[in-house]
């Protein structure tokens, strides 16, 4: 199958959860049913039958902001959810058990969401590389703004002082892969409102901290800027031609 670099990018804007995740299934099985069609006519090459024009499968990158959800991933407890209906009610928030790996976050205002939906065969076919690599541009968005980020050693995601007792979250990451094609991704604090994360175990750690780009810069930060610098360190990481 020939490679496809070419990444469609879209910005879905502040999307309820449900929606956007609706729209993510759907590129999602798109996708995975092309690539059966285009082995099927490759079966057909062997076979000595004209295939015809190449198919390409397409790639996208999603951005977006979500209202207050909490989503629990297919290895989570649903105890992490510190509130009954009532509670979420309260807080505006809405809660879905979802089928991406992971344990429970939360999704909201001021905090930035990228949803690559790939064909990993289009670069490589290697889960834990693609989450390290979405980690490092992370990490190297961080870092454009002077913050000095890294990894905790047997988790995903990305913390400030993973290797001592001060360790805290700032981007958290959870993916689905069929067919080598992904869906979900991580959710970076920009400027959301942390006490929304006072009501779950987040990603099932309670013993760590939570934190934002505007909590270790003590200003706010623009989220169109940082969608920016975060999609050209994917690109070059991945080696995507971003349209």
């Amino acid at each position: 199958m020939m490679k496809n670099k070419r990444v469609i990018l879209q910005d879905w804007g502040l999307t309820d959860y449900k929606v956007a995740w609706e729209r993510q299934e759907q590129l999602f099985g798109e996708t995975v049913k092309l690539k059966t069609e285009i082995r099927n006519r490759q079966s057909l090459v062997v076979a000595g039958d004209e295939p015809g024009d190449e198919i390409l499968t397409p790639n996208y990158l999603v951005f977006c902001e979500h209202p207050h959800v909490y989503t629990l991933g297919k290895s989570g407890k649903a105890e992490h959810l510190l509130l009954d209906e009532a509670g979420l009610k309260e807080k505006n928030a809405v809660y879905y058990p979802i089928n991406r790996g992971g344990d429970i976050t939360y999704h909201g205002p001021g905090q930035l969401v990228c949803y690559p939906i790939l064909d990993l065969d289009n670069f490589f076919t290697d889960i834990h590389l693609y989450l390290r690599t979405l980690e490092e541009a992370v990490i190297l968005t961080l870092a454009h703004y002077g913050l000095t980020a890294g990894r905790y050693p047997g988790y995903t995601g990305v913390w400030f002082d993973g290797d001592n007792d001060k360790a805290r979250k700032i981007c958290a990451m959870g993916v689905r892969c069929s067919r080598w094609v992904t869906m979900h991704g991580l959710a970076l604090n920009v400027n959301p409102d942390l006490n929304y994360f006072k009501n779950i175990v987040p990603c099932g750690i309670d013993d760590k901290a939570v934190t934002s780009m505007q909590r270790e810069l003590g200003r706010e930060v623009n989220l169109n800027d940082v969608e920016k610098i975060l999609t050209q360190h994917i690109s070059v990481l991945f080696g995507m031609e971003v349209a």
